[in-house]
Order: structure tokens, then C-alpha cells, then sequence
């Protein structure tokens, strides 16, 4: 129910995206019954994956959007009530019908329309999974608690009305709320099963510099406000290591 794909290039180690209008569907045929047979680590995946291409289209700043806001939360809100659940019980089928629905709504292109999208999280993780085979999801942990904390003056505003709106956090000062909706997501991921450091999948500083040297030879520089360079992405990965942000 989106007009995107990835493609991975193993004898270059290369994962590139892509989209257009053309491949977008004609029509989506959703059976969460077709779930049942996936192992627990994919299911963990599917729904950290749709977790992060939520936040990829809301966690940037305010634009007045406030459908927009409110229907990313709506799916945020979803995957957590729902995301432990798929664990305990596999084949419980409401909970698996509301996942592949709010699946198919975070990346169909609707809350992407009229606010800005990020998207540094997945091309930082891509590389990651290019070099070192680590599942997308799993890379997608790793890097988005520690890019939410090098750009959390960027992000501020979006983080603590996340934190209020998915996570119910309401009290504290600024920084104190920004802190912990970081907290929650990082511990709604581990609590999928997924780990969300870099020593946890036997990585050191050597990958942290592996991934900056390729954006340096692209060229690349990400994020919603076009200032996540090779440097930042240096210093978002550093955090990821071994020591917890927090």
C-alpha cells in the first residue's frame, strides 16, 4: 500500500531506496491471518519498522498539521497498545488486524501529506544493514534514540507533544519530557525483544566510521532541515555504542 522499495546490492554492500507514482497499487489485498506463520523477531520488526516510518513524517516540527499530527499519534498509539500483544498471543487475530492496518496507513503516503519528513533514521540504518546484515528494524533502534537526542533542540516541540499524546508524559520541565519520551520509545523497542545499541550486535567505533565515510562519499546530508552531515552522524552514532543516552 506504498509506492516505495529498497534494494540491496550485497557485492557492493549497497542499499538504495526508491519511488514513484507507477508502482503504487491499484488496490491492497490485507489478510492478517497470512501473519501467523511469522516468527516472533519479524513481527518485532514490522512493528518497530512502522513505528519509525511514523515518527519519520511527524517527529519534525510543528506546521499546523494538526490532522496529520493526530492521525500519526493515532498509529503510534496502535503499535504500542498492540505491539507486546502480537508477542503473548500470535494468532489473536484483532491485534494482528490492527498492526497490518496501521502498517499500511504509516507508509501509504497520507500523513506525509503537508509537513515535512525526515528520514535520516532509515538511510542512516540502511547502511548499517549494507555493511553488517543487521535487520532493518533493528538498525532503525539503534539510530533514532540517539539522532532524537543530538537534534532534540530541532525536535523539541514534536518530542514532547509525542510524549504527551502517545506516551501520556505531562509533568516535569522541558528537557525532563523530551528526556523521557526518548526513554519510551527506546524502551518500547526493547521491550519488541530488539536491542537498540551497537555493541549488542558485536559492532564498535570501526562500523561508526565504516557508515561516515560512506555518506562522505556520496555526499550526503539528511534530515528534515538538511543539516544531518557525515559529522552529526558521526556524533548520533557514537551514543549508540554502548553507553545508554540516558
Amino acid at each position: 500500500m506504498n509506492a516505495g522499495a529498497v534494494i540491496t546490492k550485497v557485492e557492493t554492500q549497497d542499499k538504495r531506496s526508491y519511488g514513484t507514482p507507477l508502482i503504487y497499487p491499484k488496490f491492497s489485498v490485507l489478510d492478517p491471518e497470512t501473519t501467523y506463520s511469522l516468527p516472533p523477531r519479524q513481527i518485532a520488526n514490522g512493528v518497530v519498522d512502522t513505528f519509525v516510518h511514523t515518527t519519520e513524517q511527524y517527529l519534525t516540527y510543528p506546521v499546523g498539521g494538526a490532522l496529520q499530527d493526530y492521525f500519526a499519534e493515532g498509529i503510534l498509539r496502535v503499535l504500542v497498545k498492540n505491539g507486546e500483544q502480537a508477542l503473548k498471543a500470535p494468532k489473536n487475530y484483532e491485534v494482528r488486524a490492527n498492526l497490518m492496518w496501521a502498517s499500511s496507513w504509516g507508509l501509504n503516503g497520507w500523513i506525509a501529506q503537508g509537513v515535512p519528513e525526515d528520514w535520516a533514521t532509515h538511510m542512516i540504518g540502511h547502511e548499517l544493514t549494507a555493511f553488517y546484515g543487521i535487520d532493518h528494524a533493528q538498525t532503525l533502534a539503534i539510530v533514532l534514540p540517539g539522532l532524537l537526542d543530538v537534534l532534540r533542540e530541532e525536535k523539541a516541540e514534536k518530542l514532547i507533544q509525542m510524549g504527551e499524546h502517545v506516551f501520556n508524559i505531562s509533568e516535569g520541565s522541558r528537557d525532563d519530557r523530551i528526556d523521557s519520551a526518548i526513554e519510551s520509545i527506546e524502551s518500547f523497542f526493547r521491550r519488541m525483544g530488539i536491542e537498540t545499541h551497537l555493541s549488542n550486535y558485536g559492532l564498535g567505533i570501526e562500523a561508526v566510521r565504516k557508515v561516515v565515510e560512506r555518506l562522505k562519499e556520496r555526499g550526503w546530508i539528511l534530515g528534515e532541515h538538511q543539516n544531518i552531515t557525515p559529522d552529526v552522524v558521526e556524533e548520533i552514532l557514537i551514543k549508540r555504542l554502548v553507553t545508554k543516552i540516558f
